[in-house]
């Protein structure tokens, strides 16, 4: 259910780092279905979510969340946890899955966790393996460009200007190419145009051959 074959293909896998991990944290089951488990010969059914998926990396990855949905609510119901916890970092990715969890009625909680992040401030993720040395450097640009873009709105920067500044800044340090960055509404992800409740600035860029997605928290009181 990948809307890139390519980009399935060059995506790190750790199984067995996962797995220790897993097991130095007191995990005692780990569950790990192949393709045929999730995706039996005649397979033809698929969760769609409408609206919150559509914008942002719905729109640079057509399907990538129908993808998502199917897979979760099928891991969800043959899992039958009573809590289920997914990244901050893929943001829309848990505001998707909290959708499709209310919409289906399964019953189990979804909670949000906080971005991990690097000594640097770089968010941990998979993908930042395939960084050179160099890259892995300037790819902190991302991060910083998003907080201080954050404190200047929260301090009554326009909105404009501190979206200007932190996209010249992912342009200074290599991201030449740059799919989204905007201070939405944390609930519905639709873009703000003023600063107003719960938000969140969210982009997606990439430097080298390694697209980066990150968001950060917007207050203002």
């Amino acid at each position: 259910m990948c809307n890139d074959p390519g980009d399935l293909a060059r995506y790190p896998r750790r199984e067995e780092r996962d797995l220790a991990m897993l097991e130095e944290a007191g995990c005692e089951v780990a569950w790990l279905p192949t393709v045929s488990d999730m995706y039996p010969d005649g397979f033809a059914t698929t969760v769609s979510v409408a609206g919150i998926s559509k914008r942002w990396e719905g729109e640079h990855r057509p399907g990538h969340f129908d993808g998502v949905a199917t897979v979760v609510a099928k891991l969800l119901i043959a899992c039958e946890p009573d809590v289920a916890l997914f990244g901050e970092k893929d943001f829309q990715q848990l505001a998707v899955i909290r959708r499709v969890v209310a919409d289906l009625g399964l019953p189990v909680e979804i909670l949000g966790v906080p971005t991990v992040r690097d000594s640097d401030g770089l968010a941990l993720s998979s993908r930042n393996a395939n960084l050179s040395a160099d890259e892995r450097q300037l790819a902190v640009a991302l991060p910083t460009g998003l907080m201080n873009a954050a404190r200047g709105i929260e301090a009554g920067e326009p909105i404009g200007p501190a979206l200007a500044a932190a996209k010249q800044a992912f342009i200074d340090a290599g991201f030449l190419k740059i799919d989204y960055l905007a201070l939405v509404d944390a609930g519905t992800l639709e873009p703000l145009g003023e600063a107003a409740g719960n938000m969140r600035l969210i982009a997606a860029a990439t430097i080298g051959h390694t697209r980066l997605i990150d968001n950060v928290e917007v207050s203002r009181h």
